[in-house]
């Protein structure tokens, strides 16, 4: 159970949020609880939705955003994001299962795991990195704008990640373990 109340159907979201939660179950099909949880704050709702619509509209294939959210989750620990992630790399972005592992631990096996390593690399260095890893995401071909996208959704799924954690999400999908250390 989550730490602050998670609203059980959008009438009982703050009227404000309502039309964000109608636009996500209208997208969707259904209003996942990080949805629901954060619409208690009609401002951080607007502002994680229209970071998602944002970036969907950027030049990272949908696949690479899946692989970079992934290797978010399981480095920030968060349980929710990873069962989450783990259900929509597979059916929506087509990750097979072993490629799902590897963006856990950072890698790929695609031609482009650059973008996987290049995030999980910021996270590590809490955004601090050394020039090299800038040079070795752009010579697998990323440009400045990719380089961009990369940092801001490292961004939007760390503030999905900590919400989650901090607030203890109730997870809504396949539940999935963290790897062993």
């Amino acid at each position: 159970m989550s730490r602050i109340p998670t609203p059980t159907i959008i009438n009982d979201a703050p009227e404000a949020s309502r039309p964000v939660l109608e636009a996500v179950q209208k997208q969707i099909g259904s209003v996942p609880n990080i949805f629901r949880l954060v619409s208690n704050s009609p401002a951080a709702l607007n502002g994680l939705t229209a970071l998602q619509g944002a970036l969907g509209k950027g030049k990272l294939a949908p696949a690479t955003r899946e692989r970079n959210a992934l290797t978010m989750a399981e480095a920030n620990g968060c349980d929710y994001c990873l069962s989450a992630h783990t259900y929509t790399g597979a059916k929506f972005a087509r990750l097979d299962e072993s490629e799902i592992e590897a963006n856990r631990r950072g890698t790929s096996k695609d031609p482009m795991a650059a973008a996987v390593e290049f995030a999980r690399a910021l996270v590590d260095a809490r955004g601090s990195v050394a020039p090299d890893e800038i040079e070795k995401v752009r010579a697998a071909g990323y440009g400045d704008a990719e380089i961009l996208e990369i940092i801001a959704h490292v961004a939007l799924n760390t503030f999905t990640n900590y919400v989650n954690e901090a607030l203890g999400t109730e997870i809504d999908f396949p539940r999935i373990d963290r790897l062993a250390a």
